[in-house]
């Protein structure tokens, strides 16, 4: 069987939005005076065991006793509220998806899936497993496109989820990052809905021009299948960008590019083999080996516990060049070139600086 096809972008053709909830109406303690007429209130005798409003403390709310003070607030009140919410909050999703009262974009890209499912399940991994640390986030816009160009690897495509939450999660805009991805994702069952609805679409130059002309934030990483599927002794060495796709694409759409650095993704699946028949049989670019997989059947799939870090650089502006730029080679070489050396020089000052490959 061929190798899987890819679409190239470059000539190879290769937090949080739910919906507001309505403030608790609270009452009592803010009107003492009662905001009824202007003359002094009545005294009034408290009853055996009660408290007399003002002797100590608020009183209790309308229709509810009060929040206690001090630090057992939140842990007896509201967090019985916020799980109510929560509940109410996860029927009104259902309710939503099982009547198709949802939008998704012409890429198919559905937000409220994204937001609070999607990201949701992916964030744990980032905090907790790979405790991924992001630095020179307020590198990407604010508002407008501008196209992130990351390194790949890891032999399976972790790094861009991972790059996607690291988005989403820490910049103050609360910006989603649209993903180009290999149209042999699109091929596989269930990935490919799921890549739909996060956002993701193909790697070619006409969907990412048009993303970026419409102020969204694209990803793309260069490499491919190069990157992502090449041995543990070549970590952190970049392949080829390709004939500089991605550097068109960006000048057409006067987006600024924005390289991105990350360390650790290389290590979680250290292959040391590449069952090349088996691949060609499956109809994959490659089939990896690795110290624990197919050994340990799917306990060999587990990624390693690295420590990770995401690091964007500053971003180089395209806007200034003219419209025919796009057409000169030897900008798009230049251009292409300082892109990847910023990524590789970054690559080589975190990997010095970080202490362990998993902590």
């Amino acid at each position: 069987m061929a190798d899987a096809k890819v679409i190239p972008f470059d000539d190879d053709r290769s937090r949080s939005g739910g919906a507001s909830r309505p403030a608790r109406r609270r009452t009592g303690a803010g009107g003492g005076s009662g905001g009824r007429g202007d003359g002094p209130a009545a005294p009034v005798s408290a009853l055996p065991g009660a408290q007399v409003p003002g002797a100590a403390g608020p009183p209790p709310e309308a229709g509810g006793a009060a929040w206690p003070e001090g630090p057992g607030r939140e842990a007896s009140g509201p967090a019985d509220g916020g799980w109510e919410r929560r509940i109410a909050g996860g029927l009104a999703f259902l309710r939503r998806r099982v009547t198709g009262e949802y939008e998704v974009d012409e890429f198919g890209y559905d937000k409220e899936l994204t937001e609070q499912v999607l990201m949701s399940a992916l964030r744990p991994l980032a905090e907790k497993y790979f405790r991924v640390e992001v630095k020179g986030v307020e590198n990407i816009p604010s508002e407008g496109g501008a196209l992130i160009v990351a390194n790949h690897s890891g032999t399976l495509p972790l790094d861009g989820l991972m790059l996607q939450v690291a988005v989403h999660d820490n910049h103050p805009a609360d910006r989603h990052l649209r993903l180009l991805a290999a149209d042999l994702v699109f091929q596989l069952p269930v990935v490919n809905e799921l890549a739909r609805k996060a956002g993701h679409t193909l790697a070619c130059a006409e969907d990412a021009q048009r993303l970026l002309e419409t102020g969204e934030i694209v990803g793309v990483m260069p490499e491919g299948f190069k990157g992502i599927g090449k041995p543990f002794g070549e970590r952190y060495k970049l392949q080829r960008f390709g004939r500089g796709g991605f550097v068109s694409t960006a000048l057409r759409a006067g987006a600024p590019i924005v390289p991105c650095s990350i360390v650790g993704a290389e290590e979680i699946y250290p292959m040391v083999g590449n069952a090349k028949t088996l691949a060609r049989l499956l109809g994959f670019p490659y089939f990896p080996i690795t110290p624990t997989f197919p050994w340990l059947g799917p306990l060999g799939a587990v990624p390693l516990p690295t420590k990770w870090t995401i690091q964007f650089g500053e971003p180089i502006p395209t806007d200034g060049y003219p419209q025919e730029a796009a057409e000169d080679p030897m900008l798009m070489f230049n251009l292409t070139d300082q892109v990847r050396e910023q990524i590789q020089h970054t690559l080589y000052k975190l990997l010095v600086q970080r202490r362990s490959v998993f902590f």
